[in-house]
């Protein structure tokens, strides 16, 4: 196992060419997994609304939910670097609630840094958060805090007012002191020009091949999300089916009385 993940070891990726894994993950044991996998950033996202606690959206996401989950992967890793999302309203509004909320994710939860969602409207408190000694990642392009304005997940910057602003969005993030930004939903030549104007990581999602790295939600990559998935999502393994059968066998076996049997012996070395 290599040494720790910091943001330094990020930039130096960044300038030799090395390219950047991230995962989310939820809880300690998955966190691991990820982990062992040699993946180099982990993002406890407000994700986790709709891939565990059965919301539609990420908007019902609190600090608390957040906080929460990255206790239990902070517990299970210890080289990765932990990312905390901002879920939709913990920051935004009073700039002193956005540093104490910041800081419990950092302080309480563990986490290495946090994720804000947006462009040049949130520069002030990403300067204040950094400012606190919390180090700030950036997120442009498709934002899902701000479904109820846009009412759908589309991607942005197809057209040429879009896709300056998520430029200007994306410079303004590293000027104010951001060390890394999440590029969601923008065509892959806008990405490409992000990434090469930018000095500080891009991690892509759903952003074509030129990002410093890329980040997926790894229910999707596991087959452990039912419905409809982005177009970039690619399922590695579809364990969702295994998981079914699994389960549909053990009702089986005991309501025929085939499990257990007088043997017990079923552990898997």
């Amino acid at each position: 196992m290599s040494d720790k993940i910091t943001i330094e070891v990020l930039r130096r990726k960044k300038e030799s060419g090395e390219k950047i894994t991230a995962l989310t993950s939820y809880d300690a044991s998955a966190a691991s997994r990820v982990e062992k996998a040699g993946i180099d950033l982990i993002l406890v996202g407000d994700s986790v609304g709709m891939t565990l606690l059965g919301y539609e959206t990420t908007l019902p996401v609190t600090i608390e939910d957040v906080l929460h989950h990255t206790k239990a992967v902070s517990r299970g890793i210890s080289r990765c670097l932990l990312v905390a999302d901002m879920p939709f309203l913990s920051f935004g509004v009073e700039q002193a609630e956005t540093i104490r909320n910041a800081g419990r994710l950092v302080k309480e939860g563990g986490a290495g840094a946090v994720k804000l969602e947006g462009g040049e409207q949130i520069i002030d408190e990403v300067k204040a958060l950094i400012r606190a000694g919390i180090p700030v990642m950036g997120h442009v392009g498709l934002s899902p805090q701000h479904v109820l304005l846009t009412g759908r997940y589309s991607v942005q910057g197809k057209k040429k007012s879009e896709a300056d602003q998520v430029l200007k969005d994306s410079e303004s993030l590293q000027r104010a002191g951001a060390f890394a930004i999440v590029l969601e939903c923008v065509p892959s030549e806008l990405a490409k020009e992000i990434t090469e104007r930018l000095t500080i990581p891009v991690i892509g999602i759903g952003a074509g091949p030129y990002c410093d790295g890329q980040i997926m939600v790894t229910n999707d990559l596991l087959g452990l999300t039912d419905g409809r998935h982005p177009k970039f999502v690619k399922i590695y393994v579809n364990l969702g089916e295994q998981i079914d059968k699994a389960l549909e066998c053990f009702n089986k076996e005991v309501k025929e009385g085939s499990y257990p049997d007088k043997d017990h012996s079923y552990w898997i070395d």
